[in-house]
């Protein structure tokens, strides 16, 4: 007998030009918009991509390890850490290789769109979040053979 885990998926993106700093590095503020495909790539794959719009941000935390340099391709791994009433903790990852680049969190609330304030996640969203395991990620082929 298996025993559900949270939702995760792990995508790779490669660090564009514009991700860097004037040092030639990733810039800190990249790693958001580089956890959203991953976040995408899982509510895709949870057939939740309706979300989008009615779950802002509310928290993010990193922690740096390595830094990023143009064209290195990163492996994102995002996990759903913890669902609460309205509200969701992601856990991500970032490597390079073997080596860990960073990690942190990213935390949003589901909103409701009628009125002010949030709405609590209904059963079958809260199951999907809770118990689907390993989805399929998006993996990018860095030779040819």
């Amino acid at each position: 007998m298996t025993i559900p885990s949270p939702a995760s998926v792990v995508v790779d993106r490669r660090v564009e030009w514009q991700d860097t700093d004037a040092a030639g590095h990733s810039h800190h503020s990249t790693l958001i918009p580089g956890a959203e495909p991953a976040e995408a790539a899982l509510l895709d794959r949870l057939n939740l991509a309706g979300l989008f719009g009615t779950i802002p941000r509310v928290r993010y935390e990193v922690d740096y390890a390595e830094r990023l340099w143009f064209g290195d391709i990163a492996t994102i791994t995002l996990s759903v850490d913890r669902v609460g009433t309205s509200s969701l903790r992601y856990e991500f990852v970032v490597t390079h290789g073997e080596k860990s680049v960073a990690r942190g969190a990213l935390t949003v609330v589901q909103t409701a769109s009628e009125s002010a304030g949030s709405k609590p996640w209904p059963d079958q969203v809260r199951a999907a979040l809770e118990c689907s395991g390993r989805l399929p990620g998006e993996r990018m082929v860095t030779s040819i053979t």
